[in-house]
């Protein structure tokens, strides 16, 4: 069977590679020259999906470059107000392939782009295997996308030279409660890899108030079914990520509070006391070095924790526009970037050596109230 599988897949991916060999986009002198690196916005818009990007100066501060069709549409979860999908990581960067992979949550597909400095340049749109997309996880050259809608649901895919191929038998239904409500509240949030790529996890919020972890096989692919572990009830996990010493770090909104602990070899997560915020809707989480921020979206806030030496302690609050939502730190870990939902803007702050963030600038992005994805280089 997977022999049958790996021969599938291999001449698909023949036929995408000759694609590929004679039509693969070359780097721009423009985009040579961008030493400042660069800042990608999605707008979320249901009437026409796009990507905002934005050039990342010296100091921080921000410049609009270009704005980019998708191709597909964005979406917008039933009782949301500021975050139209819900989500973490509805917009993913990754650096090894040099690539922009965007959910449509109101098309049901991801759109893959080739990053060129600030400048993007379209490869493709393809089906994301379910019903409003929501998440982008990346190993290596292996993807998996997180369906919200009908369930949940995850599809995964090879990237071979920037294109994505589906992966015939990596689809798992999620089985969580598809008539449950409000849609915005009772939907899966995230998909992630651990740091070695040897598991796959779904943060469910408050539809199932659990983590779902798959094995993944490099073969194979991901395990037939997931080890589920409770959060508790009410605990309304959301978004996380994996700190620099592969320990997960989980925002969880319904008590706004962060929690840390790890994952055993058969996926079972064993979770720490949660620290409070002290803010409203926390939901979103990323690092930078030795600190983690979470963007608290009732509070127009964002919450500092240090992370180093294995704990987990409360720093302080920096305000922020109304609607904090989605986070990302720049490559370097000199910049924090929180995009906003409320007016669609983002917040720049530049990171201290004691992880303290000091403001920036505000920027407008056209289009974009309730929009959700950014992503930095």
């Amino acid at each position: 069977m997977a022999r049958n599988i790996i021969t599938r897949v291999a001449l698909g991916a023949a036929a995408v590679l000759a694609t590929i060999t004679i039509g693969a986009p070359e780097a721009s002198a423009s985009g040579a020259q961008e030493h400042g690196g660069a800042v990608f916005v999605q707008t979320d818009s249901p009437t026409g999906n796009a990507v905002v990007a934005y050039l990342r100066s010296s100091d921080g501060s921000l410049k609009q470059t270009a704005v980019y069709k998708t191709g597909g549409l964005g979406g917008v979860l039933d009782g949301s107000v500021v975050d139209h999908q819900a989500s973490q990581g509805s917009l993913v960067y990754d650096k090894r392939n040099q690539v922009l992979l965007a959910t449509n949550a109101g098309s049901d597909t991801v759109t893959v782009f080739a990053v060129r400095g600030s400048r993007l340049i379209r490869i493709q749109t393809i089906s994301s295997g379910g019903r409003f997309p929501v998440s982008v996880a990346v190993h290596r050259d292996r993807v998996y996308v997180l369906n919200a809608l009908d369930g949940g649901s995850l599809q995964g895919y090879w990237n071979l030279g920037g294109h994505l191929i589906a992966l015939p038998g990596q689809h798992r239904a999620l089985g969580l409660d598809p008539a449950a409500t409000p849609q915005f509240t009772h939907t899966p949030a995230q998909v992630e890899f651990t740091t070695d790529g040897s598991h796959l996890v779904v943060a469910t919020k408050a539809v199932g108030d659990s983590l779902m972890v798959y094995s993944v096989n490099t073969l194979l692919g991901l395990s037939a079914k997931a080890v589920v572990t409770s959060t508790g009830a009410g605990s309304v996990p959301f978004g996380f990520v994996f700190d620099h010493d592969g320990r997960l770090l989980l925002t969880e909104a319904g008590p706004n509070a962060v929690a840390s602990g790890h994952l055993d070899r058969a996926g079972r997560a064993t979770l720490s006391e949660p620290v409070p915020t002290g803010q409203q809707a926390t939901c979103w989480i990323t690092t930078a070095g030795d600190y983690a921020y979470t963007a608290n979206a009732g509070s127009g806030s964002i919450t500092t924790y240090y992370v180093g030496q294995g704990r987990l302690d409360l720093i302080g609050q920096t305000p922020a526009s109304a609607g904090t939502i989605d986070l990302t730190a720049s490559g370097d870990g000199k910049f924090l970037y929180a995009q906003t939902g409320k007016a669609g803007e983002v917040d720049a702050f530049r990171i201290g050596p004691d992880g303290s963030l000091t403001a920036v600038g505000t920027t407008t992005v056209p289009d974009a109230v309730g929009g959700e994805g950014i992503a930095a280089s």
